[in-house]
């Protein structure tokens, strides 16, 4: 039902790596390249739809020259966004989403939907649903308790990654990437510390595996070999509580026997534990805290803030470690993310053996960075890793380095 993995990664000691800006297979579909632009969420969906401002978002870096744009994030259902004004999936947000995709197609890139349910990352004070987790928990963002998900909602949230991967394919995406990392709800089952459940998505790994095994098996059946699929996985939580790199790579290996993917995405850090250990590089506090809607958490983010979102120096490819132990054991194409900015780091990661790269704040800072280094490849990005970034999610993301335009009629107020 998929395509054929590609030989184990091993064997890139006697072949000549790739060149990372020339095309590429990715399951079904070839990019013009192996640069994909990763998932960063846009802040720019008021009214849970579609905007101008989203399809210039993931238009920019298009022309600027990546294989792939990924649209983040699209919920499979209202509870299952982190905030009120993500778009979910319903007929009411196909035609921006099919003018979306046609727009990136104009410019010769793919483009790939991000699908997934928060689970305990949701706001239900945003939401106005009840936030889902595997075991009794407190919802920090709502400030209320989590609902346990029941069997119902599991099989429910099943079908609605189908219907959702069905509905991508249909409005012309050409990847659908199914989230199952930073604690969002398959993550939060694959996490030994949230996960206390006693029935058979709870206890040994093989069981907290089961929901993140589940949904892709539904997507895969759903779309067969229209669209590639790819899942977005962490390496580990950066939470001696949250997922280990031991029983990550053992959730791959069962992901990869089942055959239901054409890419893994290797993630790391948890949205509830330890956001920085994704980023690394300069933690914005008081800029996070001062962009908080609810005066708790922007009084608690001011005055605990430097705990919770813990320092981590910023380093080129600073998952690669990591990483390398995927690399060694998969047949599954890997997508290489954290610290890819230059042609020097594209290059080692087709080195070491992994098939494609994702780039974040990098395009964020230079949308055009991609064609730049392919006119000159010494091109060095001028992304400082400042992370100011990171709370402007709540009003458009953007990169603060750059003076932002006179807002328009259509212009974001609000984001998540």
């Amino acid at each position: 039902m998929t395509s054929t993995p590609s030989p184990p990664h091993s064997s890139t000691a006697d072949r000549t790596p790739p060149d990372p800006l020339a095309p590429a297979q990715l399951g079904p579909i070839t990019l013009r390249n192996r640069i994909i632009k990763s998932a960063t969420f846009e802040g720019a969906t008021p009214n849970d739809l579609v905007s101008d401002e989203l399809i210039e978002y993931h238009a920019a870096p298009a022309r600027g020259g990546v294989g792939m744009t990924t649209v983040a994030y699209l919920a499979t259902s209202p509870e299952g966004r982190t905030s009120g004004d993500q778009i979910y999936w319903r007929p009411a947000a196909l035609p921006g989403l099919r003018r979306l995709t046609e727009e990136i197609h104009k410019t010769g890139a793919k483009v790939s939907a991000q699908i997934g349910h928060a689970g305990p990352v949701a706001d239900p004070s945003s939401t106005g649903h009840p936030s889902l987790a595997p075991s009794r928990s407190i919802n920090m963002l709502g400030l209320r308790p989590n609902r346990v998900a029941r069997l119902e909602d599991l099989q429910r949230i099943t079908r609605q990654h189908a219907e959702a991967a069905r509905m991508a394919r249909d409005v012309g995406f050409d990847a659908v990437e199914i989230h199952l990392g930073h604690n969002y709800l398959a993550s939060s089952f694959l996490s030994p510390g949230l996960n206390r459940r006693k029935d058979a998505y709870g206890g040994s790994l093989a069981n907290r595996a089961r929901l993140a095994r589940e949904l892709l098996v539904s997507v895969r059946e759903a779309v067969g070999d229209d669209v590639a699929v790819i899942a977005k996985l962490n390496i580990e939580d950066g939470s001696s509580r949250g997922i280990q790199i031991e029983e990550s790579l053992e959730t791959a290996r069962m992901i990869e026997l089942d055959g239901t993917l054409d890419a893994l995405e290797l993630t790391g850090g948890s949205s509830l534990l330890n956001p920085m250990y994704l980023f690394t590089g300069d933690v914005p506090v008081r800029e996070f805290a001062a962009a908080q809607h609810n005066p708790l958490l922007r009084l608690g983010l001011g005055v605990f803030g430097s705990l919770f979102l813990r320092k981590y120096r910023f380093r080129p490819l600073y998952f690669l470690e990591q990483a390398r132990q995927f690399q060694r054991e998969l047949k599954t194409p890997l997508i290489l993310l954290g610290g890819v900015t230059d042609r020097e780091g594209m290059d080692r990661a087709m080195a070491e053996g992994f098939s494609f790269v994702a780039m974040g704040r990098a395009l964020l800072r230079e949308p055009d960075l991609i064609a730049q280094i392919s006119h000159n490849p010494a091109k060095r990005s001028l992304c400082i890793h400042c992370n100011r970034c990171m709370p402007t999610i709540y009003s458009g993301t953007r990169c603060t380095e750059i003076p932002r335009p006179a807002l328009g009629a259509n212009a974001v107020t609000a984001g998540a």
